[in-house]
């Protein structure tokens, strides 16, 4: 981690959401040692995690990324008011959860509750920060996963595709916006009663797919270790360290497993346009 250095009115404002544990709480920790003003958010303040990131001289406040605009929207003002000039420059969405199970395992519920958290709590801090960011010519950012260049990620491949949108859509405005896309890292996420996962009903036919087996011996063997994946955002995410001279990019994958899964993933894709390229170009028009 770097060393820490008197704050300027130029520094970084950083605006975490889910920092309770996990990725989240990692990066509020890595921006705060670089002495970065850090806001850091989660459901509750009383966490073990806030009340760590509190007493770093993290800005700690309650927030839930499904709550109604007007109630976001409040909130992201009182973060504002909290720090000089009311300047926020990085927002980062970090919540999420897994719903463990095949689509007939789970309910109609189970699977609204998923995509309101991971993907419409991406949305609605998005259109509650958007003015704060076209102000600063900030950075807005999403945490995906592996799971969005792999089977059975719905919610996270959806987060990556809203992510590119929104480059798109806030570039006029200098606003860089990044998904960042982990593989299997050793936080909390995967382990029994840490609060990220869904329960699903389960079908012994779905039992050969070897999905639930795998998620229990991965647990605690991941290879991605989360406090470097937070020293790499940082460095990426403020074009300092390793980044130093490089644009922000659309995506980040972060992990020697998630490199892997993406070049396969790719390749594979490539292979098969290339094999159906003459039906797909049989639907053009007579010209």
């Amino acid at each position: 981690m770097s060393t820490t250095t008197t704050k300027t009115s130029q520094d970084p404002v950083w605006l975490v959401t889910g920092t309770s544990s996990g990725f989240g709480l990692a990066l509020a920790k890595e921006a705060l040692s670089r002495s970065h003003t850090v806001i850091a958010t989660s459901r509750s303040t009383s966490s073990t995690g806030m009340v760590t990131l509190a007493s770093l001289g993290a800005i700690t406040l309650a927030l839930d990324v499904t709550a109604s605009d007007d109630v976001l929207s409040g909130i992201i003002a009182e973060a504002a008011s909290l720090v000089p000039g009311g300047r926020i420059t990085h927002v980062v969405n970090c919540p999420g959860y897994i719903l463990e199970g095949a689509v007939e395992e789970t309910t109609q519920e189970e699977v609204r509750n998923v995509f309101e958290t991971n993907v419409f709590g991406c949305v609605n801090v998005a259109r509650a920060v958007v003015g704060k960011l076209r102000e600063t010519k900030g950075v807005l950012v999403n945490l995906g996963s592996l799971g969005s260049w792999s089977s059975g990620g719905g919610t996270k491949f959806a987060v990556s595709g809203l992510t590119e949108g929104l480059a798109d859509e806030l570039k006029p405005f200098g606003i860089r916006v990044c998904c960042v896309e982990p593989g299997y890292t050793r936080t909390p996420f995967l382990a029994e009663g840490g609060g990220h996962r869904a329960k699903a009903k389960r079908m012994e036919r779905y039992d050969v797919l070897g999905f639930r087996e795998g998620l229990n011996a991965y647990n605690g063997q991941q290879p991605g270790d989360v406090d470097r994946c937070a020293v790499a955002m940082v460095d990426v995410l403020t074009g300092t360290g390793m980044a130093e001279g490089k644009e922000i990019p659309v995506r980040l994958v972060l992990g020697s497993d998630c490199v892997e899964v993406v070049r396969n993933k790719c390749e594979s894709t490539l292979k098969l346009v290339d094999e159906w390229e003459t039906v797909s170009k049989y639907a053009d028009g007579q010209q």
